[in-house]
């Protein structure tokens, strides 16, 4: 009897039958973020978004934003456990459009590997999709490749893109912040998805196995670093909407840490302090900094050190803002106030200004943080 003839692409390591299981186990994930707008099923070369709702804007803006999760999924990896690595891409991708004030539409998405496993990648698109669902996103398309040789059989990354609109005479930004504006801080769940090279550097460095227990979190050290990133969109769109004219800017503390990013979002000339005092960092940072022989005040250009988000609203607006997030499940507090004219002198640290290539305000934190979360 012939012997059935052999493709050679699955000789060279590519298995295209896998892919095609992966597309069906997260086919009903997929679709639970597809509204009417969405056209098509799920596999198409191309998603399709029905782009009619924008006829009721006066000036539609589209905003868009790329990313990954970075070297996160390496944790993920170690552990084997996969499904909450693409919430943290949604954190990444979507939270960034909200800093405008735009409404996400719609997301893609990018899985390299260098085998195919197909509950593995399951998982991970269920996860994108679930963070689809609780930002408001379609999720209309992917793409998952497979690269032997290039990557390692148990390797993956992951990014993203997403699109979203916002009305031209709505946009967030710097430009509407007054000197007197209140800068709110919304509480992290954790590193989120940055930082992640110095954590793997400082476990590795003491020869921590993920898998191992971490008594002070009270579950393995890869579940406590997998905690999945808060997801801030539809809170903060709620809260545009319910003040309006009242929100000037927000800034998504991503790399860079608190002050750099809060500076991109503040105009040339204003200048705030951060009062560390306000709050205590998360357990986990407290930790990681200890086992690396570092001062919190050395991560904060790394790590987001229990604050994930930032707003900029009018004074009179503040505590009513606070309140609501707080509705929201969103720990949330006054951390500083926007200031203009002479700048205080460097005997509390440097400014930090000029992130990212923006011109924008200066901003350093000030302070001791507090010993204990209040």
């Amino acid at each position: 009897m012939a012997q059935a003839p052999q493709n050679p692409y699955t000789e060279a390591g590519v298995d295209t039958a896998a892919g095609d299981l992966a597309v069906e186990l997260m086919k009903s994930a997929v679709r639970r973020t597809h509204g009417p707008e969405v056209l098509g099923g799920v596999g198409g070369f191309a998603g399709l978004f029905d782009a009619s709702a924008l006829l009721s804007y006066t000036k539609p803006l589209l905003a868009t934003s790329t990313d990954g999760v970075g070297t996160k999924v390496a944790i993920a990896q170690a552990i084997d456990k996969h499904d909450t690595i693409g919430q943290d891409l949604v954190g990444m991708v979507v939270d960034d459009i909200v800093v405008v004030g735009a409404k996400p539409l719609f997301m893609t998405d990018y899985i390299a590997c260098g085998k195919v496993f197909p509950e593995r990648i399951a998982d991970i698109v269920r996860g994108i999709a679930l963070g689809c669902e609780q930002t408001g996103t379609a999720l209309v398309g992917g793409e998952t490749a497979e690269h032997p040789g290039l990557l390692g059989i148990n390797d993956y990354d992951v990014a993203g893109a997403a699109t979203g609109a916002v009305e031209a005479e709505q946009v967030l930004g710097a430009e509407r912040v007054q000197p007197g504006d209140v800068v709110l801080a919304l509480a992290s769940s954790g590193p989120h998805s940055n930082g992640y090279s110095l954590i793997r550097h400082i476990v590795a460095g003491k020869g921590i196995s993920y898998g191992a227990h971490a008594a002070d979190f009270d579950r393995t050290w890869g579940e406590e670093l997998l905690e999945p990133t808060r997801l801030y969109t539809l809170p903060l769109l709620r809260l545009i909407e319910q003040f309006p004219g009242a929100i000037h800017s927000l800034s998504h503390v991503t790399g860079g840490g608190i002050a750099a990013n809060l500076a991109r979002v503040l105009p040339q000339g204003t200048w705030t302090e951060l009062d560390r005092s306000t709050w205590s960092p998360l357990p986990v940072f407290r930790v990681l900094a200890d086992l690396g022989g570092l001062g919190l005040e050395d991560t904060e250009g790394t790590w987001n050190l229990g604050v994930g988000f930032l707003a900029v609203v009018t004074a009179e607006t503040a505590d009513a803002a606070a309140s609501a997030l707080r509705a929201e499940g969103i720990a949330t507090w006054q951390v500083g106030v926007v200031s203009d004219g002479a700048r205080p002198g460097d005997a509390h640290g440097h400014f930090e200004e000029g992130a990212k290539g923006v011109d924008g305000g200066a901003v350093r934190l000030v302070g001791t943080y507090a010993s204990s979360a209040l």
